[in-house]
């Protein structure tokens, strides 16, 4: 790995040529590819008396936080209905047109994930039948710190709504140049939803209000939750782990990263304001840019030094691109895919030949991006999937939002007493090589031990 002190500002540069794609493994690659530091850790030790402080103190402690952290001193946090319905009569049309056509899209696509009730019959006279509920009440954070994001709204409460959430509340960080209260564009989307409960709060204290709750002289403010989704900061992933048992949690997202797998087909103007596009995200985003062929980075470089200048928020794009971004070379595709599984980055695109066929070996990434005209923005905003993905390496493990953290399985058994006593014997066999004797009486009692035939027999 060598560093480029020119004019490049993707200063990483690694070359894995020569190398077997089965050695290119996460252990092998560790440290090699760039990604910003997010100390969960440390920030748990920070969260953990602000949640539990929340705990004992309710709004009290609710209103203190954000005093202190957003410079904004609220009696209340709910947001009036009539605030709420205002910011929608003021939004730009054009602003609310691409709103609603998100949504429609958003819709399609989470309706389209839900699960269809499943039954089956294990043995004559036994039916199981698998159930999805959703929770009753979920907690949706939209995050307020560079950008105001009212995407966000509409990929946390459109899966909600699709999976049968009764109740959706959501909290965003009060804005000193709106009268502290959320983004008006966060309270307009919310109106386009129907969600009439939103929460002029952010960070740690928002998720412990979701999952303690709060009163307001005497009443519910915010009822606590089953389920809390939605991005933050460092200090939000970090209050999504202190909190997670008490409440459910979609992932621990944090900054957003892009993965790119182009060989000599793609178009280095793509290329670069694709990295540009997710770097000016955040300073601290990753961009990751892997290519077969040798000449793309140069090409790249020319590009980003175009592109750039033109761009607004050019400085945050410059430190995230100088702080972790880089280029790999590798000598094919088989390796590049083995690189990036190895890195499972949050986006990723595939600008090659026979890009479906390249995606369709991919095993790590929160979302895939197809062929040239597949980039990442659209899965900001208008694709329909959903942009709250799993980030860190995440992704080996962890699913983007969708239904699923909405909704609960529940198994429903039903059996006969011929059933049961068939498969009684076996029962007794598994409950004794447990010493847990009572499970056994449990079923004698109810068909006792006398000639009953064996199941199978």
């Amino acid at each position: 790995m060598t560093s480029d002190n020119g004019a490049s500002p993707v200063t990483t540069r690694i070359d894995l040529r020569g190398r077997d794609a089965a050695g290119l493994t996460r252990q092998s690659l560790d440290g090699l590819l760039p990604r910003a530091a997010l100390d969960v850790d440390r920030a748990v030790d920070l969260v953990k008396p602000i949640t539990q402080d929340v705990r004992l103190r309710g709004g009290a402690a609710v209103r203190e936080y954000t005093r202190r952290f957003d410079g904004v001193d609220l009696v209340r946090t709910r947001v009036s209905a009539e605030v709420i319905s205002g910011a929608l009569s003021a939004i730009d049309p054009a602003v609310r047109d691409a709103l609603e056509e998100a949504i429609r899209r958003a819709r399609v696509v989470h309706e389209a994930q839900l699960p269809d009730r499943r039954d089956s019959a294990p043995a004559d006279g036994l039916t199981v039948s698998t159930r999805f509920i959703p929770v009753e009440r979920a907690g949706v954070y939209v995050p307020g710190g560079l950008v105001a994001y009212p995407s966000s709204v509409v990929m946390n409460v459109v899966p909600a709504q699709a999976a049968g959430v009764g109740s959706i509340a959501v909290a965003s960080p009060p804005q000193q140049e709106f009268g502290g209260l959320p983004h008006p564009a966060v309270l307009a989307a919310c109106a386009l939803l129907g969600v009439t409960e939103v929460h002029a709060v952010g960070g740690a204290q928002a998720l412990a209000m979701f999952a303690y709750g709060t009163d307001f002289e005497g009443a519910v403010e915010c009822a606590p939750v089953d389920v809390i989704t939605g991005p933050g900061n460092v200090y939000v992933a970090a209050a999504k782990r202190v909190l997670q048992g008490i409440v459910g949690i979609d992932g621990e997202n944090g900054p957003t990263e892009i993965g790119i797998i182009a060989d000599h087909t793609a178009d280095p103007a793509h290329l670069a304001a694709d990295l540009i596009g997710q770097a000016e995200h955040d300073e601290l985003a990753a961009c990751l840019l892997i290519t077969t062929d040798p000449g793309t980075p140069a090409k790249v470089d020319a590009e980003l030094a175009r592109q750039i200048p033109l761009t607004k928020h050019r400085d945050r794009v410059l430190a995230a691109l100088r702080g972790q971004a880089g280029y790999v070379l590798v000598d094919d595709i088989a390796a590049a895919r083995k690189v990036s599984d190895a890195w499972a980055p949050e986006h990723l695109e595939i600008q090659t030949d026979d890009a479906a066929k390249v995606a369709s070996a991919i095993r790590n990434a929160g979302a895939i991006f197809v062929g040239p005209y597949s980039p990442v923005s659209l899965g900001d905003y208008l694709a329909g999937s959903n942009h709250v993905l799993p980030t860190g390496g995440t992704a080996r493990h962890t699913s983007g939002l969708s239904v699923y953290p909405y909704l609960r399985v529940v198994n429903v058994i039903e059996c006969d007493r011929d059933s049961l006593a068939a498969v009684a014997p076996r029962v007794d066999a598994i409950g004794g090589a447990e010493d847990l004797l009572a499970h056994v009486a449990a079923v004698r009692a109810r068909v006792p031990n006398d000639s009953v035939p064996r199941e199978g027999q």
